[in-house]
Parts: C-alpha cells; sequence; structure tokens
C-alpha cells in the first residue's frame, strides 16, 4: 500500500508539472497600469477590466500603478510587470516620452503593449485607445464653459500633471476652437497632479488671482471634484461654475448645490473593458495593430486605427441636473 500510495503521489506530481505550464500559457495575464492607485476613474476603469475577464474566460487582471502620478512610478511598476512576463500591458501614461524605453523592453520580450486614456509615443506601444476623440473632448470642455456665459467672461483650466499626455493634447484642441466662442477669455492654465489637496489650493489660487473668474475647466476627474469643493467652500457655488469632465459618483452632490451645472465624461467601465479586450486580442494574435486595422472590443463594437494606430472608442456624454442622478450609483 505504501508503494503503491507513493507510485501514485509520484504520478500525481508527474502529472501536475505536465499540465502546469499548458495550463499557464492558456491564461493570459494583462496588466492595467493606471496613474496612480486610489483614483475613481480607475478603479471604475478596473471594474471594466474584469468584466472582460470574465467574459473571455482565460484572463487574469493585473490592476496596479504608483502611489503617485509619475513616470518613475509607472516605470518601476512595469519593469516588475516585465520580470513577470505578462502576457500585455495596458497603460495609462503620466508621460508621453518618459516611458517610452521601458515599453519597449517589455515588447522585445514579447510583451503586448497598448496605451489607453492616456498615451505614450508611437515607438513604445503598440497602439493607443483613446477615451473619446481628442478634437471632440477639447470641443467639449469649452463649450461646458461657453453655454453656461452667453455674454462671455473669465474662465480657467485646472490640469492634472504638466506632462499628462492627454490633459495635454484636450487643452490644445480646445485652443483650436476658441475662435467658436467669442468673448471667453482663458486666463491661466494650473496643475493640481491629479492630487485633491494640490487641485485644491490650485483652485483657491484661481480664484483669489482673478477675481473676475466665471469658470473653472478641469478635464480630470480628480481636479474637477477638488474644485468645486474650493468653489463651495468658498461661497461662489452658482457664481463660478465647475465644468471639465468627471465621474456622476463623485459629481451628483456639486451639481445639486451649484458648484457645477453640468459635466462630462465616457464611461470608465467600457474604457477599461475595451483596453482590456484590445489588449487579449493582440496578445492572442486575433488582431494586429495597424494603420486601418479594425480591432474588437466586445460588446463596445471596434475600434478603427489611424495611421498613428490610434482610435477612439465613443463620443463624451454630458450630465447635468436632467441626469446626473440616473448615474451616481453606477460609476
Amino acid at each position: 500500500m505504501r508503494i503503491l500510495k507513493k507510485l501514485l503521489t509520484t504520478a500525481a506530481v508527474a502529472a501536475t508539472l505536465m499540465i502546469s505550464p499548458a495550463q499557464a500559457q492558456e491564461t493570459k495575464r494583462i496588466a492595467l497600469v493606471v496613474k496612480a492607485l486610489g483614483i475613481g476613474f480607475f478603479e471604475a476603469a478596473a471594474k471594466g477590466a474584469e468584466e472582460a475577464a470574465e467574459e473571455l474566460g482565460d484572463v487574469e487582471i493585473i490592476y496596479t500603478g504608483p502611489t503617485d502620478t509619475t513616470a518613475e512610478g509607472q516605470i518601476e511598476v512595469i519593469n516588475s510587470l516585465i520580470a513577470q512576463n505578462v502576457d500585455a500591458i495596458a497603460v495609462s501614461a503620466n508621460d508621453t516620452d518618459a516611458l517610452v524605453p521601458t515599453l519597449k523592453k517589455a515588447m522585445d520580450r514579447g510583451i503586448t503593449v497598448i496605451s489607453w486614456d492616456s498615451g505614450v509615443a508611437k515607438e513604445g506601444r503598440q497602439m493607443h485607445l483613446n477615451p473619446s476623440s481628442n478634437p471632440l473632448i477639447g470641443n467639449m470642455i469649452i463649450k461646458l464653459a461657453a453655454d453656461n456665459l452667453p455674454d462671455g467672461g473669465d474662465v480657467a483650466v485646472l490640469s492634472a500633471t504638466t506632462t499628462s499626455t492627454n490633459q495635454n493634447t484636450w487643452i490644445e484642441e480646445m485652443n483650436k476652437v476658441m475662435g467658436n466662442y467669442p468673448g471667453i477669455n482663458v486666463v491661466a492654465t494650473v496643475y493640481g497632479d491629479d492630487k485633491a489637496d494640490k487641485s485644491y489650493t490650485e483652485a483657491q489660487g484661481l480664484m483669489k488671482s482673478y477675481p473676475d473668474l466665471k469658470a473653472i475647466i478641469a478635464p480630470t476627474s480628480v481636479g474637477i471634484v477638488a474644485a468645486a469643493q474650493a468653489v463651495t467652500d468658498a461661497g461662489k457655488a452658482g457664481e463660478i461654475n465647475v465644468t471639465g469632465l468627471g465621474l456622476p459618483s463623485e459629481m451628483a452632490g456639486h451639481v445639486d448645490s451649484g458648484a457645477s451645472k453640468s459635466f462630462a465624461i465616457w464611461n470608465p467601465i467600457d474604457l477599461g473593458y475595451s483596453a482590456t479586450m484590445i489588449a487579449y486580442n493582440l496578445a492572442t494574435d486575433k488582431a494586429s495593430a495597424e494603420a486601418g486595422a479594425e480591432i474588437p472590443m466586445g460588446r463596445m463594437g471596434s475600434v478603427t486605427l489611424d495611421e498613428n494606430t490610434e482610435g477612439a472608442m465613443a463620443d463624451p456624454f454630458v450630465y447635468d441636473a436632467s441626469n446626473v442622478a440616473d448615474f451616481k450609483d453606477i460609476f
């Protein structure tokens, strides 16, 4: 009996050794690298990634990022993922260029690399997924302010970091269409580094420096909440309109208070879902990242890549007092 038990045990171990490598190959490990942990937008995106993983059935999601919105922090995280030999890295970048050498190393090791939300330079990824069309977003953020200023007025921008790819692109696109909004005067652009306390302080500074300020545009989910709170605390809700890009769950109260008349965002759950689907299809050779290619995104349809191997997921959606309550418990 002892011999039989030993033989059975040995056979079981041998079988395990034979099966495990195949099983390991079957499960694709996709890392969702965010700008920083603890941000509601990215936590919602992680839910979408998990939804895609459950739908696909053979995917493990690694949700990770630095504690602060720095390129250095993301580089450290990515190096760790390279050492783990993950199958794909989908990153929302804190810097357009700084991550490129590390991401090139990942691709050289056979790891699929895409950027989403906030992109990296073309040589550092296979494709980039914009949450929406950059021109549409740029026009939307200034339109949200201008629609409530029929006589014009001073507005300011509260962005994330000075190196944040998506924020800078949206502001550039906004500046291109300023001629369509006569009387709107952008008096300053400041940076809160996607930190609530710094964004709050920067908003206070804007109100102090520009006493005639009529609106603060924050194309960042952290900055818009901090600015709305600063306006409320200053007793200027209804006088200064805080708008830009935010989450219904975090902005519903500020719409109710009058600190924000309206804001916009795409669904971050859909964005995390789409990024995961794209990463999976590229990692399994079900699609290729080249100009003109259409890459499936599950329930979100497909994305068509342009000459820069970039594509847009969906148009931004506007939230105001008429609809924000319908979404505040969703994301």
